[in-house]
């Protein structure tokens, strides 16, 4: 599959990962250009409707395969997904030749409003300003929120900010994280056509 950037014809931006360990097998592949297609099973439901919710608002098609320690908690099966979704969107990006890289976005959802901001840099570094009320959503540990996103941005190689504003309902606020988040990674990992195939840093490099 091939795409034209700029006149040129590019190798399509895809990337898969497999990850094996005593506590977790994961199987992830992405295709940043998709429109959102997701084939997700973790074995842990609410986390599958996250990751949709991210597939779907992003427009990367993903293909999710997890089987993890869930007789032990969730936490393994959460973060080591997390790294994976981020090896393989990094794989996809490449050298992040001709990406717009950067975008922000206050996303609301019912009562509830929360800000997402990227910089598709290289550079991976996560500041998280949520705070969640109970801890849990029906049998989902809320800290495991950020503990995906950690990860994710880690191994994407992604600064990345998440604010919640306000919000009463923990389900929102955790679907307005995943949310936000997506709608950004969608519009920093697009192809900018006035980049002309450019790395977008005076540096020359993303890497």
């Amino acid at each position: 599959m091939e795409q034209t950037l700029m006149g040129e014809t590019a190798a399509a931006r895809v990337g898969s990962v497999s990850r094996k360990t005593n506590e977790t097998s994961v199987s992830v592949s992405v295709n940043l250009d998709g429109t959102g297609v997701a084939k997700i099973s973790t074995g842990v439901g609410f986390f599958d409707h996250m990751l949709d919710q991210l597939a779907r608002h992003s427009l990367i098609d993903m293909e999710i395969d997890v089987k993890g320690d869930l007789h032990i908690d969730d936490h393994h099966t959460v973060e080591d997904t997390g790294i994976a979704i981020g090896q393989a969107i990094s794989k996809a990006l490449g050298d992040r030749r001709g990406i717009t890289r950067y975008a922000s976005l206050d996303l609301a959802m019912d009562e509830t409003m929360t800000k997402a901001a990227i910089d598709v840099s290289g550079r991976p570094f996560l500041v998280w300003n949520v705070a969640f009320s109970a801890p849990k959503i029906g049998t989902f540990d809320t800290e495991l929120v950020r503990e995906f996103f950690q990860a994710l941005a880690q191994n994407a190689g992604i600064t990345l900010h998440i604010l919640n504003h306000y919000g009463a309902n923990n389900h929102h606020i955790a679907e307005t994280c995943f949310k936000s988040v997506a709608r950004v990674l969608r519009t920093a990992t697009e192809i900018d056509p006035r980049q002309a195939n450019r790395v977008p840093s005076t540096k020359g490099t993303l890497a």
